[in-house]
């Protein structure tokens, strides 16, 4: 499994370009959730040049923000080339914390062989599963990256799965089975897209949600991280809340070392932003405390995880010794679940921390999106 070493630490995120293509105005109002705009081919490797007897294309298509406005997000979607010709099942795959920076969105680093997790993804493709990437709203499109911005990632993992099925040349049928997978950030993303997979995608045939150090209550998080080497994610979140939420004004709470470093947040990737911002507490970067706003407050806590039990079954990890995400905003979620009567398993990772909790866990998570595939009974222990 291959980590460079300043992205292992960097990886250990909350989770953790190309432009659209223009479309006229008739066109995007009618245009649907999961609609493709464009696609062109692309590529898969874990590392430069290596082969993986895939086909990939990159993709724009249309989603949804947080506040319910049309938008296009970009991703990639990999199909493996090994001669099956029936159905073969979909992961919307979600990434960890991987920067601001439009350079650093998957689509971009997937076909160079420079993606933190294509040794993750190739997992499941040597399964002969299909897989799509979304890049999240904003990271390779136009705007700000809204970083942990829940119900936007949800939605875009949602309709990346949509756009999946509806690119002709991927060969994947509208009644294509579906597992939802992502750790960290994308632990947020693949469990706000769980919890609206119900109500914003019922016709997508989702066979379970493999999730995990999910940072479930953003507030507590930023709490728990506020002056450790993980402080750096806090200003990442705050900019991502405030691209989504202008009107919360994250630039009139900052003191001129704040702007500094969230201006360069915005532009670099996790290697960068994690170090440069580690160590540091609010009241360092600040004139006064933005999550003591009600407003903040507010925000925040939309993206709050379970208010909605899952309609599909899903696996739940955490290490027990994660130093970024606590393992108790871990476990309130699984009760929340459990509480709403999910079909929840919860799985404690007792020997690692963080980043390792991904690799370290990965087989079993295959395994168990497998069993959802196969139709066998979930092992469910609320």
């Amino acid at each position: 499994m291959r980590f460079r070493s300043t992205a292992l630490a960097a990886v250990a995120a909350l989770a953790l370009s190309a432009a659209i293509p223009a479309t006229d105005a008739a066109a995007a109002e009618s245009a649907r959730p999961g609609d493709l705009v464009s696609s062109a081919p692309s590529a898969f490797h874990p590392l430069p040049g290596q082969p993986t007897q895939t086909k990939a294309w990159k993709i724009h298509y249309r989603s949804t923000t947080a506040d319910g406005a049309p938008n296009t997000v970009s991703g990639t979607v990999i199909v493996p080339q090994d001669g099956r010709t029936g159905p073969r099942p979909l992961i919307t795959y979600a990434v960890g914390t991987v920067g601001m920076g439009d350079s650093c969105a998957p689509s971009n680093n997937l076909p160079h062989g420079t993606a933190m997790e294509a040794n993750l993804i190739q997992q499941l493709t040597l399964r002969g599963w299909a897989v799509v990437v979304t890049d999240y709203e904003g990271l390779g499109t136009p705007g700000v990256h809204t970083y942990t911005v829940g119900p936007s990632a949800g939605r875009a993992m949602l309709d990346a799965a949509r756009a999946a099925t509806r690119l002709p040349e991927a060969g994947l049928p509208a009644d294509t089975p579906i597992g939802i997978m992502g750790y960290s950030q994308g632990g947020q993303a693949s469990s706000w897209a769980a919890e609206l997979q119900g109500s914003y995608a019922p016709e997508l045939k989702v066979k379970g949600t493999a999730t995990g150090g999910v940072p479930a209550d953003l507030l507590k998080v930023a709490d728990f991280n506020n002056g450790s080497f993980g402080s750096g994610l806090i200003f990442m979140a705050a900019a991502g809340q405030d691209a989504a939420f202008p009107e919360l004004k994250l630039d009139s709470y900052l003191n001129p070392v704040g702007k500094l470093l969230v201006a360069g947040m915005k532009e670099n990737c996790v290697a960068i932003d994690a170090i440069a911002g580690s160590f540091k507490r609010i009241s360092d970067l600040t004139t006064r405390n933005p999550l003591d706003q009600p407003d903040w407050q507010a925000r925040l806590n939309q993206s709050k995880l379970g208010r909605t039990a899952p309609a599909a079954p899903v696996y739940q990890y955490h290490a027990l010794g994660d130093e970024l995400i606590p393992y108790g905003v871990g476990r309130a979620l699984r009760s929340d679940w459990c509480a709403k009567g999910a079909n929840l398993e919860f799985d404690t990772i007792v020997i690692g921390e963080h980043v390792s909790g991904v690799i370290t866990q990965s087989l079993a998570v295959g395994n168990w999106l497998a069993d959802r595939f196969a139709g066998r009974a979930t092992r469910a222990n609320c």
